[in-house]
């Protein structure tokens, strides 16, 4: 397999972090394939090789040879049916994803992405970001419906970035949830890391970055309750992640607790996660501007199944 060797300088924005964290985000691979290339002895650190969960230092240059198979993809035009465009100026564009689309190509990611049907429908997007994920400023998981945004000017990127950051974005979501939350309304404030044994999940850890979640049940029935879920961050996996924490899954999110049982009586083939609305300043216009999403078909049919079932 022919290698890819590249070196840069570890930025000052990245001081601290893992060394597989730093190598995904400076080269543009996933977190996974960056500590396998660690303990393959295919990274070095000024020299030395690293252990993955040794800190980087700003200034250090780190080199990787990285497999052919392991340099990002490229965004490939091709049409998504059922995504919609919300809203379209100069500078943003506002869809609505559908279940089993990913937000940009990614390794090991050979489905449809946003970009991709962005690219088909003659949409320009914002330069900013790695190549396969140019203009992209937050993402859904690709089993998470609803709104998205994505950059298509430089400003528009490099504001949303900052909004996203300082938080001044409001991002609801609707969940529905095993079981009854206790209280009824609440906040989950826990780290959320990379799982310990099991690479494709994540957990929550003593080491993990900030999370907090605020949840509200909107509605309690039998089996599961209806929850509008408000993100003060955007870890990966946020809410799946706390709402298993506190043990009541997602329905249907096999991957996080969700009992296979009820998923199959509702005929749920992903987690109930729906993001219904978000609002921001547009940087077009200046003003506050918010955008929603009904539920999609197959959540819609599981929510009146558990509403039946009460």
């Amino acid at each position: 397999m022919t290698g890819n060797g590249r070196s840069l300088l570890v930025p000052e924005g990245l001081a601290g972090e893992r060394v597989d964290s730093a190598l995904a985000r400076m080269f543009g691979i996933s977190r996974s394939r960056a500590a396998e290339l660690v303990s393959a002895g295919l990274v070095d650190l000024d020299g030395e090789h690293p252990a993955k969960s040794d800190r980087v230092e700003a200034g250090a240059l780190m080199h990787a040879e990285i497999p052919a198979a392991s340099v990002p993809v490229s965004v490939v035009p091709e049409t998504v049916e059922g995504l919609r465009i919300l809203y379209d100026d100069s500078d943003i564009v506002v869809i609505d994803k559908p279940v089993g689309v990913a937000a940009h190509p990614s390794p090991g990611w050979t489905g449809l992405t946003v970009l991709g049907h962005l690219a088909g429908a003659g949409f320009g997007i914002a330069t900013s970001g790695a190549a396969e994920r140019q203009g992209v400023v937050h993402r859904l998981d690709v089993g998470t419906s609803g709104v998205m945004v994505v950059a298509k000017s430089e400003r528009a990127y490099s504001e949303l970035k900052r909004a996203f950051r300082n938080r001044t974005v409001t991002k609801v979501y609707h969940g529905l949830v095993q079981g009854h939350p206790d209280p009824l309304r609440g906040t989950v404030d826990a780290p959320i890391g990379r799982h310990p044994k099991l690479d494709y999940r994540f957990a929550v850890v003593v080491d993990g970055k900030p999370a907090v979640t605020h949840y509200e049940t909107l509605e309690a029935h039998r089996f599961a309750s209806l929850l509008e879920i408000n993100l003060e961050t955007g870890r990966t996996h946020q809410i799946r992640v706390h709402m298993s924490a506190i043990h009541h899954a997602c329905v249907g999110d096999l991957t996080y607790g969700a009992d296979p049982v009820l998923a199959g009586r509702l005929g749920l083939r992903r987690q109930w996660l729906h993001a219904v609305r978000l609002g921001l300043t547009n940087p077009a216009t200046g003003e506050w501007t918010e955008f929603e999403s009904e539920y999609p078909d197959d959540l819609g049919h599981a929510l009146e199944v558990i509403r039946e079932g009460s």
